[in-house]
Parts: C-alpha cells; sequence; structure tokens
C-alpha cells in the first residue's frame, strides 16, 4: 500500500516549498515537487521598455538580483549587439563573484549545517560540537559568520552601488567607474575575508583546498589537519554517508561564467560521463504538470508564455519543466565544476554520482577557486579607462542572457517588437533542479533524487529528505517569476 505524505513548507529555503512523498514497503517510490507561489515577472515585463527590464528582474528575488541583472544585461548586450570595455567586464565579474560568494557562504553556514543540530543525532558522536557550532540564530558560528559576510557585502556597494537590486550592471559594462583609492579598499575587503575562510571555513590556504584532486585525497587532507568548519562536515558526512545520499540524473549542465576576455573561468558545456558542448537550441519548456495554459508541444524558451491557469488537471506546481534535449540535467556548483574539469568534482561524481555530500564540497570549493580570481581581476583593473559604453536597440531585436549564479544555470530570453518587450522568458537554477514532470512522465532532478529514500508511512520523515532539499540550495522565488 502506497501513502501520500506532505512535506513542507521548509524553512530556511527561500521563498515557498511542499513537496508529496509516495511511501510504501519503507522508501519513498516517488516524489512531487511543488512550488506553491505564483508571481508573474514574465507577464509585468511585456509592453515595458527593454532598458526597464535591468529595474524589474532583480526585484524577482533579493539573495541572487545581481545574478538575474547580469543575465538581463546580456541578454539587452547581445540584442544590441555590444560587448563592455575591460573594466565594464572585469566590474561584472567581481559583481556577479561578490554575490555568487557571499550565497555559497550563507548557505553552508545558515542554511544547510544547521541541520545537523537535530534532536535525532543526539548519538552520533559530532553532535554536540554541531549543536554548539551551527544550531540557528544561537550557534557559535552565527557570531562569527554574519560579520564577515557583512565586511564583505561592503564590496557590493564599491562595486554596485547598492545591494540588492542595483542599476549599476548594464548591457555596455558599469556605470560605477573606480577609483584608485576604491580599488585599493576592494583589495582589503576580499584579504580579509580570505582570512576568514582560511581561518575558519578550511584551516588551510585557498590555494590548498582547490588544488585537491580526488576524494580521496580530500580525506587524507581532512585527516592531516586540524581545524575548519569544512572538516567538521567531512566527518558527519562520512558518518551519515551523505556521499550516497540525493542521488540525481548525474547529467550535468552550465552555461559557464566569469568573461577573462576570449574564454570563461568556468565554460560552458554538458557533462554525461564525458564532456559534450552545450547547444541552448535544445533547451525547450514543458508545462504540462503546471499551472499554465497548455501549450501543446513543449517550446523553446523565446517563443514561450507564461500564462496562469489556476485549476488544471494533472497539474501540481507553478514551477515548469525545462529540458536540453529532452533530458533531465541538475545544475549549481557541482554541475560547474563537473562541466570545467575540476578533478575533485569529477573524481566525486564518478565514485559516487551526485550526491548531497558533493553537492557541498563543489560549493566550498567554490570559494577557494573563485577568491583568488577576484584578487587577480581586482589587479587587471585601470582607473580612468572606461567602464561603460552605450548602445540603442532595434525596434525589432532579440537576445539571450546566459549566466551562471551561484545555485546554477540562469537564461533570459528577450523579444523586443515595436520598441518595447514582446516576450520575456527566464529560466532559473531551480526551475530545472525543482522541475516537476515532464509529458513522458520523467521526474525533475530533485524528484528524482529523492526516490528510494527510506521512510515510514507514519513515522516522522528522517532528516536525509531536508539534507537532499537544501543540497540544491533552493530558491524558489526565482523558479515561479
Amino acid at each position: 500500500m502506497t501513502t501520500r505524505r506532505i512535506v513542507g513548507p521548509f524553512n530556511r529555503v527561500e521563498g515557498d516549498l511542499e513537496i508529496s512523498l509516495d511511501i510504501g514497503d519503507g522508501r519513498i517510490n516517488a516524489a512531487y515537487v511543488n512550488s506553491p507561489l505564483y508571481r508573474g515577472f514574465e507577464q509585468i515585463l511585456q509592453g515595458k521598455l527593454p532598458a526597464d527590464a535591468l529595474v524589474l528582474v532583480p526585484r524577482i528575488c533579493g539573495i541572487c538580483s545581481v545574478a538575474q541583472s547580469a543575465a538581463s544585461a546580456l541578454a539587452l548586450a547581445d540584442a544590441a549587439g555590444i560587448a563592455p570595455p575591460a573594466n565594464g567586464r572585469l566590474a561584472a565579474n567581481l559583481t556577479l563573484a561578490a554575490e555568487n560568494m557571499a550565497d555559497h557562504f550563507t548557505h553552508f553556514y545558515l542554511f544547510f549545517m544547521p541541520d545537523f543540530a537535530r534532536a535525532e543525532y543526539e548519538s552520533r558522536r559530532w553532535h554536540h560540537g554541531a549543536a554548539a557550532r551551527f544550531r540557528a540564530t544561537v550557534g557559535n558560528a552565527a557570531n562569527e559568520v554574519l560579520p564577515a559576510r557583512a565586511r564583505f557585502m561592503q564590496a557590493m556597494g564599491l562595486l554596485a552601488g547598492k545591494w540588492p537590486h542595483t542599476l549599476a550592471v548594464q548591457p555596455g559594462g558599469s556605470t560605477r567607474p573606480l577609483q584608485s583609492s576604491e580599488v585599493f579598499r576592494l583589495h582589503r575587503i576580499v584579504r580579509e575575508f580570505r582570512a576568514f575562510l582560511e581561518g575558519a571555513t578550511f584551516g588551510a590556504r585557498l590555494e590548498e583546498v582547490a588544488a585537491i584532486s580526488s576524494r580521496g585525497e580530500l580525506e587524507s587532507w581532512a585527516a592531516s589537519g586540524q581545524g575548519g568548519d569544512l572538516r567538521s562536515f567531512l566527518a558527519i558526512a562520512a558518518d551519515l554517508d551523505l556521499w550516497r545520499l540525493g542521488r540525481g540524473t548525474d547529467r550535468f549542465m552550465s552555461y559557464g561564467c566569469y568573461d577573462e576576455g576570449g574564454h570563461r573561468l568556468f565554460p560552458a558545456g554538458v557533462w554525461h560521463g564525458a564532456s559534450q558542448a552545450l547547444d541552448a537550441a535544445l533547451i525547450d519548456e514543458d508545462t504540462s504538470h503546471a499551472w499554465y495554459a497548455a501549450t501543446g508541444q513543449p517550446q523553446p524558451p523565446a517563443e514561450g508564455s507564461t500564462l496562469p491557469v489556476a485549476e488544471k488537471e494533472g497539474a501540481y506546481s507553478w514551477c515548469k519543466a525545462p529540458r536540453l534535449g529532452g533530458q533531465v540535467v541538475e545544475t549549481g556548483a557541482l554541475a560547474r565544476q563537473v562541466v570545467a574539469g575540476h578533478p575533485l568534482a569529477r573524481d566525486m561524481v564518478a565514485r559516487d554520482g551526485g550526491s548531497v555530500a558533493a553537492r557541498v564540497v563543489a560549493r566550498l570549493l567554490e570559494l577557494a577557486l573563485v577568491l583568488p580570481a577576484m584578487e587577480r581581476w581586482l589587479g587587471e583593473l585601470v582607473p580612468g579607462e572606461p567602464w561603460c559604453i552605450t548602445a540603442g536597440l532595434a525596434d525589432e531585436t532579440s537576445g539571450v542572457g546566459l549566466i551562471e549564479a551561484a545555485r546554477g544555470s540562469l537564461g533570459h530570453w528577450l523579444t523586443v517588437r515595436r520598441g518595447r518587450i514582446h516576450n520575456y522568458q527566464i529560466i532559473a537554477p531551480t526551475t530545472w533542479n525543482f522541475s516537476p514532470r515532464d509529458a513522458g512522465g520523467q521526474p525533475g532532478a530533485l524528484e528524482q533524487a529523492l526516490a528510494g529514500l527510506p521512510a515510514d508511512a507514519t513515522a516522522p520523515l528522517p532528516a536525509a529528505i531536508h539534507h537532499v532539499v537544501r543540497s540544491f540550495d533552493p530558491c524558489m522565488v526565482c523558479t515561479v517569476h
């Protein structure tokens, strides 16, 4: 006999999330992920001037507003056929990186690790230390992490004028030119954040962590040193076997990010046992099980629509089901690093697939990889040189902006007719990861990752469910924009 149980609403999640679980024979037979709040930003944008998108899309989310700005700016730049000067390109990298690194940092300490302070883990040898360090609002980590995050986010004020909802990010670069004194202050802010990461998070230099090339080497590194919250997590992951929990599709996608002039720090691509080129033309959206007007066949986002239908047979989410060539893909830090070919990421996936532990490690790995890149980009800025160029849009044009937010691949598709926005479609990272089933009944990435987990029809549901959900770091307000 199968029993339907509903989990939600989830705390420590950006936005609203509800999951229905079909449980039978002591396991989850099927999961159905529901994004229950419709917001309609894509409808709001229709009829507006194209430049208005830069005002509206950052307000989709307060956590990843710069990523939304960056994707919109790229779509407008593509439609105008322009590219920013070097300073503008570097400023765009730095601004996006500052937000992405803050997101990784916040997720680890304030969203993910507090689950290990749960009472059900009291018998574990690590529980007392985890509770003292990570318990929500009262653990000693919060007293250290929140001031460190606040100091790091001062960089956003210098780079973008304000955060969230900056207007400094533009198609032609940045409208916030930096003086030499401000560049010096940014160096100091990044250096202080590095010191915190090397002292509290890793207990090692960033370059040492970035150079770890396999899971075996990671475990040896953890055993050979003392201190650092990553080592604490790895001990918990080994004890709870988080390396084999929450395996999804093992098909990973990245749009690539951080333009370095001719190439990207993290390249675009797809990985499913081997590297493949990314063909964005293969992306479409299925609305079979979403509360939107039926469109027949799945549609490319540039031709898609977002017409809400509150009552629809077979629908269970406001999230669409994006697919790449008809396939489910996982996106996020783990996907970025697997596509980029980082040996640790590839080895983690080769051993046990995409898992809770692999996703968390990949986020921390990106902190170690990107912060040194930020230091390098700051050194390449040339105060006094151009930061932004301007160009008008044709009355009939279109553009695409593909970027990597902290949570994964973010795409904006813009169509302009008669000088106004005719259509604007967005696929956010959580739309990929938390999608419902498609017309063929293919579950989304999280739905696949939850299936098979041990669960009882009547007993309290295990914390493992929360670990799997949080390992994707959902941002539900971006999902149902």
